[in-house]
């Protein structure tokens, strides 16, 4: 058996879990049959970053299907360390449940709230007020250990900045729509990182 072949199978269940997982919310949030508008997020900002996100989701599939088409990009990590990336792949697969779950029906896509979007304040959203982007940088993080691939690791990076820079964005539009609910909100926890005292 291939020495990548392990570590292969275990980026195949991260992936099918956590897909199923955001495929079944985001079907789940489009029930509601309202067209989102991408026009807030700015054109060459949505270009930018889906570009960027196809980027990774082909560095990751050649690593899958074909680890010796990376092979010039793979790091010398120890094992145990790819193995906590399997590990945390795994942890992140339940965060997007828990993450996706609290959220519900107020998904989307880009910085535009739902018309009937309602503030979540509960579950993972009672610390921080974007753990989706946080989840989702955790795990890049651990898919990127678990392949050993810089590459994978650059994209992922490139995504995750490109998110951060559309965050305040996405908050004014929240502050816009929640008004003083938002900003109490805001005052009690963090943006990514939960706050230290509350």
């Amino acid at each position: 058996m291939d020495s990548e072949t392990p570590f292969r199978m275990a980026l195949v269940a991260v992936f099918v879990f956590t897909m199923a997982v955001t495929v079944y919310h985001r079907l789940q949030a489009a029930t509601s049959g309202e067209k989102i508008s991408h026009a807030e997020e700015g054109c060459l900002f949505a270009i930018v970053l889906r570009l960027a996100g196809l980027c990774l989701w082909i560095s990751t599939f050649a690593y899958l299907l074909s680890p010796a088409s990376v092979q010039w990009a793979a790091m010398p990590l120890p094992p145990w360390l790819r193995w906590c990336g399997v590990v945390t792949g795994g942890l992140c697969s339940l965060l997007m449940y828990w993450t996706l779950s609290s959220l519900g029906k107020n998904l989307t896509d880009t910085v535009v709230t739902r018309a009937e979007a309602a503030l979540v304040t509960h579950g993972p959203y009672r610390w921080v007020r974007h753990p989706f982007y946080v989840t989702t940088g955790l795990l890049m993080m651990s898919v990127t250990l678990l392949t050993a691939n810089w590459l994978i690791g650059l994209s992922s990076l490139l995504v995750l900045g490109l998110l951060v820079v559309r965050t305040p964005k996405e908050e004014q539009i929240l502050i816009d729509r929640f008004g003083d609910e938002y900003r109490l909100y805001m005052t009690s926890t963090g943006r990514f990182f939960p706050r230290l005292s509350r």
